[in-house]
C-alpha cells in the first residue's frame, strides 16, 4: 500500500508516482495484514492501476441511448419523471491520480463560466496531501491540470500541505479563479512535528496557470473548507474548521483587492452560504443545524459588507446544506436533506418547495440553476451510495416542483468504463443552461460489496441535457 510521505521528486513533479514506504520490516507488514483479512473474510479493495484508465487506452468515453434511461436499484418516489430522451454524456479520468489517494475525491463545488468546466480533485493525504484544479475544454474535449498547491506553497519535507479543496471555485471580476484548502486528516494538526498552522486562499489565473497565495492563513490554527466569492466586490467568504477541533467555525470576510480581513466572527457558517449578488449581501446559518426529521432547516444570519459588523438574525429560516445562484427574479434555491427552499433576497422571505429526494438518498452538496431561473439540477447521495438509486442526475422545476430524472449514470457509466459514480461534491452548468458537468468520486468494482462503497478515484462527466428535456411552458 503506498504511504504518506512524498519524496523531493514528488515536490517537483505534481504528476510524479507516489512512492512506498521502504523497507523489508514494511513488506512483511503488509503480507501480514492481507493474510488476515483473508483469514476473516474481510476481502480486499478491487485493484485499480495508477492512473486508472479507460478501456483500450482511450482519452474519453461516450455514453448514450435508452441505457441511461433506467438505473440498477432505482425504485422511484410518486409523482418522479424519467425523461423521454436521454443525454450524451462524456466521460474522463483526472491524470493527476498516479499513485493511491487515501481516497482520491472531490469536496468542492465546481464552476462552469466562459464556455469551460473549471473543478478541484485531491489525494486526502495527511500530512503531506495534495489538491489540483482543472479545467475541461469542452470544444476540445480535454481535461487540464491548471496548478497543484504543492506547487504553489512550496514547503519543505515534512511541512503540512492540504490534501482538500473544499471551498467553492470562484472566479472574480479579475478573471482570476480563488478557493481556499483543507486537511485530509482531521488529525494531522495534533502532531507538531506537522507544521499545521492553517489554511489559505489561492487564486490561479484559468489561461496562463499562474496561480499564488492571495491571503496565506489569514485564521490561525484554522482550516478554510467552507468558501465562496463575491466576484463583483472581491470578498472572500469562508466558514472555518478548527485545526485542533477544539472550536466552532469561525466566519471569515476577506477583502481580496486590500488584501486584509474585512470582518472575522466567532460564529460562521459550516457547509454553505447564500450570496445575494443583487445586494452584496451573505446569509448562513449562525451554528450547527439542529433540525430533526427531514431537513436541517435553521434561521438565517445576515452580513452586509457595507456595514461589517456582527451577523444579524433575520427571521427567514431554510435548510442550508447547498445553494444555488441568484435568479433574475432575486430567488436563491437552498436544499438540505429532503427538502428545497426558495429565498427571496429582496424581501428576505423563504418558502419550502417540497421534497428533493427520487429515491433512497437524499444528501445533496452542490445545486446548479438554470440561466433563466426554471430548472435546478443536482445528483442526490452526495457522501456516496449514489449507485444504490442507479445514480440519478436530478432536474427539478421550479415553478411546479417536479423532479424529473434526466438520467441514470449506473450501470451505464459502469458498463462503458468499468468505473462506477457513486456521489459527487461538485459540478456546473454551463452558462446557457445546456450542459451539465460532474465530478464524480468513484469505485471500479462492487463485487462483494453489501454496504456503503468506498471512494477509490474520480471521474468527470459532462452531460449534454437535449433541449426537449429543458423546454419550458
Amino acid at each position: 500500500m503506498n504511504r504518506d510521505h512524498w519524496t523531493q521528486e514528488a515536490n517537483r513533479s505534481p504528476f510524479a508516482a507516489h512512492p512506498t514506504l521502504p523497507g523489508r520490516q514494511n513488506s512483511f507488514v503488509g503480507i501480514l495484514l492481507l493474510i488476515i483479512a483473508s483469514s476473516f473474510g474481510l476481502g480486499q479493495a478491487e485493484e485499480v492501476s495508477w492512473p486508472p484508465t479507460l478501456p483500450n487506452g482511450k482519452a474519453f468515453a461516450v455514453v448514450e441511448g435508452a441505457k441511461l434511461l433506467s438505473g440498477v436499484g432505482a425504485e422511484l418516489r410518486e409523482g418522479v419523471e424519467i425523461a423521454k430522451k436521454a443525454p450524451r454524456v462524456t466521460f474522463h479520468f483526472y491524470d493527476c491520480q498516479t499513485y493511491e489517494g487515501k481516497p482520491w475525491s472531490v469536496w468542492g463545488d465546481g464552476l462552469a463560466i466562459g464556455g469551460k468546466y473549471y473543478s478541484a480533485v485531491g489525494d486526502h493525504l495527511s500530512p503531506e496531501g495534495n489538491a489540483w484544479v482543472y479545467v475541461f475544454d469542452p470544444e476540445k474535449n480535454v481535461l487540464t491540470p491548471l496548478t497543484n498547491v504543492r506547487k504553489i506553497l512550496q514547503r519543505p519535507d515534512g511541512h503540512y500541505t492540504p490534501g482538500k479543496i473544499h471551498s467553492q471555485l470562484g472566479m472574480g471580476k479579475d478573471g482570476w479563479i480563488y478557493f481556499s484548502t483543507h486537511r485530509g486528516s482531521t488529525r494531522v494538526a495534533l502532531d507538531p512535528k506537522n507544521h499545521f498552522q492553517g489554511d489559505s486562499i489561492f487564486r490561479v489565473h484559468p489561461e496562463s496557470g499562474d496561480a499564488e497565495i492571495v491571503a496565506e492563513i489569514p485564521l490561525p490554527m484554522q482550516c478554510l473548507p467552507t468558501g465562496s466569492l463575491d466576484g463583483e466586490r472581491m470578498i472572500w467568504y469562508a466558514g472555518s474548521a478548527d485545526g485542533l477541533n477544539e472550536k466552532e467555525p469561525q466566519f471569515l470576510a476577506y477583502d481580496i483587492e486590500e488584501g486584509r480581513i474585512l470582518y472575522r466572527d466567532d460564529r460562521g457558517p459550516y457547509r454553505a452560504m447564500i450570496l445575494a449578488r443583487s445586494t452584496g449581501k451573505l446569509y448562513f446559518h449562525g451554528g450547527k443545524p439542529g433540525g430533526k426529521g427531514r431537513s436541517g432547516e435553521a434561521p438565517l444570519y445576515r452580513f452586509d459588507p457595507e456595514n461589517p459588523a456582527p451577523p444579524t438574525r433575520i427571521d427567514a429560516s431554510v435548510g442550508l446544506r447547498a445553494a444555488s445562484e441568484e435568479s433574475p427574479e432575486g430567488k436563491v434555491y437552498t436544499l438540505d436533506r429532503d427538502e428545497i427552499w426558495e429565498f427571496d433576497v429582496t424581501n428576505e422571505t423563504a418558502r419550502s418547495l417540497g421534497g428533493s429526494a427520487v429515491a433512497s438518498k437524499d444528501y445533496t452538496t452542490s445545486l446548479k440553476l438554470s440561466p433563466d431561473g426554471r430548472f435546478l439540477y443536482y445528483i442526490p447521495g452526495a457522501h456516496g451510495g449514489s449507485e444504490q438509486d442507479g445514480t440519478p442526475v436530478v432536474q427539478f422545476d421550479t415553478r411546479t416542483g417536479k423532479k424529473k430524472v434526466i438520467c441514470f449514470l449506473h450501470p451505464a457509466i459502469e458498463n462503458a468504463t468499468g468505473y462506477v459514480p457513486i456521489g459527487s461534491f461538485g459540478s456546473g452548468l454551463s452558462e446557457d443552461g445546456s450542459t451539465l458537468y460532474v465530478t464524480w468520486n468513484g469505485a471500479h468494482d462492487l463485487t462483494g460489496e453489501e454496504k456503503k462503497v468506498p471512494f477509490r478515484s474520480v471521474g468527470m462527466t459532462m452531460i449534454e441535457i437535449p433541449e426537449s428535456e429543458r423546454l419550458t411552458q
